[in-house]
């Protein structure tokens, strides 16, 4: 196994037991909480996104299983921001959610943008040449 598979794989495996916690604590220990704040939304969808993103770490860490050249390079890139952009994104939305500082509101579309990003690369993998 490549370093590059073992990374993506760690950074799904990192990632899929934080969001399935965070989901769960939201949904429980924290849901009187966020009912109160009007933040129920918000981290319902912090830990969607999350956990989508999350599949797409291990689809990722899957097809750099098989691929090579600069398809693995953009793949990897794609890891590198939907990882980056669930911080930013996700993380910006559960801290705000807990009453976080306001300077997180600007954070999250600048996740949105990372995670979209990744995508791109995944498009532009998808065009690139194995060698």
């Amino acid at each position: 196994m490549t370093s590059r598979v073992r990374i993506s794989l760690l950074a799904a495996g990192t990632a899929g037991l934080a969001g399935v916690a965070l989901g769960a604590f939201g949904a429980h220990a924290l849901a009187a909480t966020l009912v109160e704040r009007g933040m129920t939304h918000a981290w319902e969808t912090a830990a969607r996104y999350h956990l989508l993103h999350v599949l797409a770490l291990f689809g990722a860490a899957t097809w750099l299983r098989v691929s090579s050249g600069a398809a693995a390079a953009r793949i990897y890139w794609a890891v590198r921001c939907w990882f980056t952009g669930i911080v930013l994104f996700s993380g910006s939305l559960y801290g705000l959610a807990l009453g976080g500082p306001r300077w997180l509101g600007p954070v999250t579309p600048l996740g949105g943008i990372v995670l979209m990003a990744g995508w791109g690369l995944v498009v532009a993998a998808a065009f690139a040449s194995e060698e």
